[in-house]
């Protein structure tokens, strides 16, 4: 399923002005909630282009437009990117776990109330295991329990 794109968005990792020149994210105005994007510095295209003597060259667009595309990191940043190629692959697997051990893949989910209520409960569950274990009391050794124990045999006649 692909990702609906939203302006200046033509794809999920570039977002370009309407006649093609690639932009860079300037920076996130917190007050007003908008992020801002434009050209860093002159490239051939934006000399070129016939919109150039009236253009600002920066441009604001609301963080809530799109949440994945201009959420709190723009998916056109170097930080948005490694985020993705770091931690994206640490997460899924443990959500497709804990899916599996919730039992979720089973389900199907036509409503959309009952699909929210559902990730709250099985993010619910994750924390309170991962709580649980915190509190659980630290083993000596990593593997103390699985240490095999010398016994004493009394064998005397």
């Amino acid at each position: 399923m692909a990702m609906n794109l939203v302006a200046p968005f033509e794809t999920p990792t570039q977002a370009v002005c309407p006649p093609g020149q690639p932009w860079q994210w300037l920076g996130y105005e917190a007050d007003a909630h908008e992020h801002w994007l434009g050209v860093e510095q002159a490239q051939p295209l934006c000399a070129q282009c016939w919109q150039a003597s009236q253009c600002p060259r920066q441009f604001a667009y609301p963080a809530s437009a799109h949440e994945t595309l201009l959420g709190l990191i723009p998916m056109n940043t170097r930080a948005s990117q490694r985020r993705l190629q770091q931690a994206r692959p640490w997460i899924e697997p443990a959500q497709s776990y804990e899916k599996n051990q919730l039992g979720l893949s089973r389900f199907f989910l036509n409503s959309l109330r009952l699909t929210w209520m559902m990730c709250l409960r099985a993010d619910a569950a994750v924390l309170l295991r991962a709580l649980a274990l915190l509190r659980r009391p630290a083993c000596p050794l990593p593997l103390g329990e699985l240490t095999p124990s010398q016994g004493s045999f009394d064998l005397e006649d």
